[in-house]
């Protein structure tokens, strides 16, 4: 039974403290400037962030230990400033090619043009701090161009795809014996999920952080934390209202443990949902889909933002409903879209009265 006198966790507040530890961790095999380095950004980077620099910065500061002859016989962590002013643009086009695929911990590990462009974007964040702040004297990732990203197409559940998903996680139809065994406890609740994402386009990460007071069912709305912390309201229709209330019935009956209470989805060990489990949640079910498309998270949220623009044709609505702090990268994800309304406005203008016989 819950302990009334522990507060319940905030989700986002352990989220910042585990992403603190572990970048402490991974700054302890780090060259003690990066410190430095990390303090000066945290101001303007969120913790996840700077924890996805720190890890690939280390991978960086491999790549040299393993590559260089003159670094082989020095410690990561004894590294000096001064090495970042022995790599030359051709260490850095070096290491871009490297990650195309390095084993690590017996794995082979691949990264595509967006794998280098991140990860190129991380060395160009550290060598500009430095730069800037003349403890160094070269820069040389801002001289090597990152790599083009090709567009990947946009997929989205058609009409049917969607009603078909719902009504499948409704019924349990074709699940396995053994996935049958829990959908009975956890049926209203993924209905509400997947209601939820694909009715109001939030981010897995949005939706495991909320709590059950954060829903306002007099406006029907949902506070939620958007990336960078910044909180926002979101608005949901009739049937995400449903959805909702018939899982709280069964939600409000439910003992969370200690520090869950106040999760709005909980796992069958009534604990908070984490973005993994959701993930796997959307994966089960989609796989029984007769659709190749391979649906995640993410495209429950394109599939809500294609409707909306389809239905609105507002493409600045669509960017502050989804939280895209640019609306060009809105435009960029609903280009095709934005066509095919071009191509229609060819017919609507009409310049002379068609001659009726």
């Amino acid at each position: 039974m819950a302990n009334p006198n522990k507060p319940a966790k905030n989700y986002h507040d352990e989220v910042l403290k585990n992403n603190i530890v572990r970048l402490r961790e991974v700054l302890d095999e780090l060259p003690p400037f990066m410190r430095q380095y990390f303090r000066g950004i945290e101001e303007y980077t969120a913790s996840r962030t700077r924890l996805s620099y720190a890890y690939d910065i280390r991978l960086f500061f491999e790549f040299l230990h393993e590559k260089n002859p003159s670094l082989k016989n020095t410690e990561i962590k004894d590294f000096d400033l001064s090495v970042l002013d022995m790599v030359k643009r051709e260490d850095i086009e070096e290491y871009l090619e490297y990650l195309s695929l390095y084993e690590k911990d017996d794995r082979e590990i691949t990264n595509d043009e967006r794998g280098k462009a991140r990860k190129l974007s991380a060395l160009r964040s550290m060598y500009k701090y430095f730069f800037t702040s003349e403890l160094i004297k070269t820069n040389a990732p801002s001289l090597v161009s990152p790599p083009k990203i090709h567009q990947k197409e946009i997929i989205r559940l058609e009409p049917d795809e969607v009603a078909n998903l719902l009504d499948m996680v409704e019924e349990g139809e074709k699940l396995t014996a053994n996935q049958l065994r829990f959908h009975h406890k956890t049926k209203y609740r993924d209905v509400a999920i997947l209601t939820l994402m694909l009715g109001t386009g939030i981010r897995v990460s949005e939706l495991v952080g909320l709590d059950i007071n954060n829903i306002d069912f007099n406006t029907n709305g949902i506070l939620i934390r958007r990336k960078g912390g910044k909180e926002a309201t979101v608005y949901f229709g009739e049937e995400v209202y449903t959805a909702l209330t018939d899982y709280l019935e069964i939600r409000n009956k439910i003992i969370a443990e200690p520090g869950h209470e106040n999760a709005l989805f909980l796992s069958l060990q009534n604990k908070r949902l984490c973005v993994r489990s959701v993930e796997n949640l959307v994966k089960k079910y989609a796989s029984n889909l007769t659709s190749i498309k391979k649906i995640t998270p993410h495209k429950l949220r394109s599939t809500y933002g294609t409707s909306l623009y389809r239905e609105t044709g507002d493409i600045y609505l669509v960017a502050d409903v989804l939280g895209h702090k640019d609306v060009n990268t809105t435009k960029k994800h609903y280009a095709a879209i934005e066509d095919d309304r071009r191509r229609s406005a060819a017919n609507i203008v009409k310049l002379r009265e068609s001659n009726e016989t």
